[in-house]
């Protein structure tokens, strides 16, 4: 009897270190599944000379479908809006403001109110006076992002962008 008591034993430890190994693989599974990050929106940069003096910095917005970012010209109270802030040059000047294209405008119920936003693509453009060759635009920007179901949290990203 003791021997055939030894191996129930060892069958037993095998089923539950099999389980055990079984319930830590899928445990991680679902672990890696919701540590992915969302990065519905990708920018990119770029500037183009329009004369010896004057130039236009291009920040473009490219979000994933179903997704949008909002406008710079929103009411209080709603989504946070996009925004530049370009750090101080002795290189260049900015001129006007941050223009951007004709926004689409919804009724968003989460916020109770009418916002302005982008699919798609948007492009954001900034007069620039160059007061020297060979400058870099540098600055930081903040936007939110949110599609039907859920809004990410606000993100600021830094950016250099060199004129040539």
């Amino acid at each position: 009897m003791p021997c055939s008591y030894s191996i129930i034993e060892a069958v037993m430890k095998i089923v539950q270190n099999k389980k055990l190994i079984l319930f830590i693989l899928l445990g991680g599974l679902t672990l890696a599944g919701r540590g992915q990050i969302l990065k519905p929106v990708q920018w990119s940069y770029a500037a183009k000379k329009i004369s010896n003096t004057t130039a236009v910095v291009l920040l473009k917005a490219t979000m994933k479908p179903g997704w949008h970012i909002y406008s710079q010209h929103l009411q209080a109270g709603g989504p946070v809006r996009t925004s530049f802030t370009f750090a101080r040059s002795s290189g260049y000047s900015l001129i006007g403001q941050t223009r951007e294209a004709k926004p689409l405008t919804r009724m968003e119920s989460v916020f109770h109110m009418n916002v302005r936003y982008f699919e798609r693509t948007v492009i954001f453009q900034q007069r620039i006076r160059l007061k020297m060759p060979g400058v870099t635009v540098k600055g930081t920007l903040e936007y939110m992002t949110c599609n039907d179901k859920q809004c990410l949290p606000p993100e600021d990203l830094a950016f250099s962008i060199p004129v040539k």
